[in-house]
């Protein structure tokens, strides 16, 4: 495998990702088995976790997408949130799943987890790729988690860098 000139090293292989989101996959079908649930995919990074992870289950699901910043194209958090896409439907008295790519300081999701509250769901969890407690500022813990890593600037499955390297097949460290 060549790894493009930007990037140090592979940290999640391929196979380590797809064999992970099938455990989370069982896990949600386990808890949510007969259940109706609306899952919501944080735009952009986490179109190909969400998408890798929604044909594993086996429930009823509702998909509806939101678009949040703290980031605008660079590498550190700006700690202001912005929605730049809301829901399209209504999740009033309704369980819902968010899906993202990554946790990182906790803001972008304590800020939804906020706004989403206010609307009267039944439930609210969280759903994340990669988790990275050591940078968290928010009170924000996922129930769902694929992996938690060290505080490296990675990108691939969906993670970028100023828009690119998305397609990549692994989870990748920056130099």
């Amino acid at each position: 495998m060549t790894l493009h000139e930007d990037i140090s090293s592979v940290l999640i292989g391929e196979e380590e990702i797809r064999a992970r989101v099938a455990e989370l996959a069982q896990e949600i079908n386990n808890d949510y088995q007969g259940k109706p649930l609306v899952i919501v995919c944080i735009l952009k990074g986490s179109v190909v976790f969400f998408a890798d992870l929604v044909r594993r289950l086996t429930m009823p699901v509702r998909f509806d997408f939101m678009a949040l910043s703290s980031y605008e194209n660079a590498r550190v958090s700006s700690g202001i949130v912005r929605v730049a896409m809301d829901l399209y439907e209504t999740i009033e008295d309704k369980d819902i799943l968010i899906v993202e790519d990554i946790i990182d300081t906790g803001h972008t999701l304590s800020h939804l987890r906020e706004l989403l509250s206010a609307r009267a769901p039944k439930s609210i969890r969280f759903c994340t790729l990669l988790d990275k407690p050591s940078r968290r500022e928010a009170n924000i813990h996922p129930d769902y988690c694929g992996f938690t890593i060290e505080d490296h600037f990675v990108v691939g499955y969906g993670l970028d860098c100023g828009g690119e390297y998305r397609q990549l097949p692994y989870v990748a460290i920056m130099k």
